[in-house]
């Protein structure tokens, strides 16, 4: 009895849970905390605005763009560096506008998550280290190249050089910067990990050396939540500072309990951190879609919300569909509650077609057409979009479930493998692998260019680049139709210094861990099943 009494318990407080996170109440949440983000970023307009995926875009229209720090390798004890997401283009990107702000939020009741909190500082003081050592590196090539120097004024001149060298490096901040709620004991932790995790950056292949040129100022973390106090007539210049500034806004209030709210016509629940799992309540909506109605959805009110976005996100598909893209049709749970879906009073909501108008009631998003050329290999990536839109491509490789339509293309120049997520098929991007190469191999070596695509053009197409990458190119991204390949056993590193090279120009990438084995698997020639095809010839 008095387990039936604890279950009874527990069910109450999740479904009164679940009653407070609404999905108007997640919006509504997630559009007054935009408003803070916005002040924010208008405290400094000339530093660019990223989101944190996923959840910090839920909280701005006007991103300049995205990166991807993950809170678990912040988590205590399980901190990490994580060379497969070096996020280089926001460092570059801070050293060309001498800084940049960094959004995301939290749900746990902390001002800042922990990708915030130990995440991103270990990542700039992981930078900073190895932009310190490159230029050590450089005074001891300049030393060098002293000592045979016979002119006296070019030997002069080359002192100076040196000198300065010398002290930049000296000058230039590499310790570790991290708030002050991280314990002691923490920091300790995590510096003692910090000279080997510099080596693994050095030892990834990523290009310090541009970075050290692009960087005047090391980097270093700014925090900035609700409760930060700032004088607006007190507010310093970024250029300023003797650093280049990564201002990390934590959006949402951080009390950690719902708030009701109210205004002159609705009232709701406050929830922290509302943009983060959208699974779980998003109900289908994305946040462009979000931001290009939020007026009518927000005006809306509770009752009409979830209405209102089926409406949109069902008439955002058929939009999607007609211009042949992925438009999978939305299918949500009933609620859970105390009461049963046998309950005569739930009556499940019912989304007619027949009323949609599809051209003229919402705005509508279409998915990112950005193709990012892999330097000079003659191979692109990118999304369904993108293959639709380009035509400046000799042959391409869709890696999506779903056919293309490619007239300008011949059938040699064309190939579909139908790839699905790990999740789904374990084996579903290995058993496609050879297949992908060999294509690859064929047009090469003719010299023509590639694009290879899936749906969002982040995880399938890029484990499918770096196969690519890994089987037909040599360490200097040569193309020599598998030579080196072949007379190399891949390493798990040799593969991750690969991964450096593509995530440089895919600023997009997020491989996920399972394609990533699968990856390995083939060019390692594992076989996960009989019917596995074997690794790629390279004769």
């Amino acid at each position: 009895m008095e387990d039936e009494n604890k279950l009874s318990i527990y069910r109450a407080a999740r479904t009164i849970k679940r009653r407070e996170n609404t999905l108007y109440n997640a919006l509504r949440s997630i559009h007054d905390d935009s408003v803070f983000v916005g002040e924010i970023s208008q405290l400094w307009p000339e530093l660019p605005l990223l989101a944190n995926l996923r959840c910090g875009l839920w909280y701005s229209s006007k991103f300049h763009s995205t990166c991807y720090f993950k809170s678990t390798d912040g988590h205590t004890n399980n901190w990490s560096f994580n060379t497969s997401r070096l996020n280089l283009h926001v460092a570059h990107l801070a050293g060309q506008k001498g800084g940049c702000i960094i959004v995301d939020s939290t749900r746990k009741g902390k001002r800042f998550p922990d990708s915030m909190s130990k995440t991103i500082p270990i990542w700039t003081c992981v930078f900073n280290r190895a932009i310190v050592n490159h230029r050590s590196r450089m005074q001891d090539h300049d030393t060098l190249t002293e000592g045979v120097n016979s002119d006296n004024h070019e030997s002069e001149t080359s002192d100076q050089h040196v000198e300065n060298t010398r002290q930049a490096s000296h000058e230039w901040d590499a310790s570790l910067h991290l708030p002050l709620w991280v314990s002691k004991t923490e920091r300790a932790s995590i510096e003692e990990r910090l000279e080997g995790w510099t080596k693994e950056l050095e030892a990834s292949g990523a290009d310090i050396a541009s970075l050290a040129s692009c960087l005047q100022k090391p980097l270093r973390p700014l925090w900035i939540s609700q409760k930060t106090v700032i004088w607006l007539n007190e507010v310093p210049d970024h250029d300023s500072w003797d650093f280049t500034p990564i201002i990390l806004v934590s959006a949402s209030s951080s009390t950690g309990v719902i708030q009701h709210r109210t205004t002159s016509e609705f009232s709701w629940n406050y929830i922290p951190g509302a943009g983060d799992d959208e699974e779980s309540w998003a109900r289908g909506l994305s946040p462009d879609l979000f931001w290009n109605n939020v007026y009518d959805i927000i005006n809306s009110g509770p009752d009409m919300c979830n209405q209102k976005v089926a409406n949109m996100v069902e008439k955002d598909r058929v939009y999607r569909a007609q211009r042949g893209q992925d438009a999978p049709q939305v299918t949500l749970k009933p609620p859970k509650s105390l009461n049963s879906t046998s309950d005569p009073s739930y009556v499940e909501p019912v989304l007619s077609l027949d009323n949609l108008d599809i051209k003229n009631d919402i705005q509508f998003c279409d998915d990112d057409s950005t193709v990012f050329w892999l330097g000079t290999t003659n191979i692109a990536v990118g999304t369904a979009l993108a293959a639709a839109n380009t035509t400046c491509v000799d042959c391409v490789m869709n890696c999506d479930r779903d056919s293309f339509s490619a007239c300008y293309l011949n059938n040699e120049a064309y190939l579909h493998l139908p790839i699905v997520n790990s999740k789904l098929d374990r084996f579903s991007l290995r058993n496609n692998l050879a297949s992908a190469v060999n294509f690859a191999k064929l047009n090469l070596r003719k010299g023509k260019t590639l694009l290879v695509f899936c749906q969002n053009g982040e995880d399938i197409s890029v484990c499918v680049c770096l196969a690519i990458l890994t089987a037909l190119f040599d360490d200097g991204r040569t193309f020599d139709d598998g030579k080196s390949f072949s007379e190399t056993h891949i390493t798990k590193w040799e593969m991750r210094r690969r991964l450096v090279f593509l995530c440089k120009f895919a600023i997009k990438a997020r491989p996920s861990r399972g394609n990533l084995k699968q990856v390995y698997s083939f060019l390692s020639g594992g076989r996960p099943s009989s019917h596995t095809p074997s690794a790629p010839s390279t004769m």
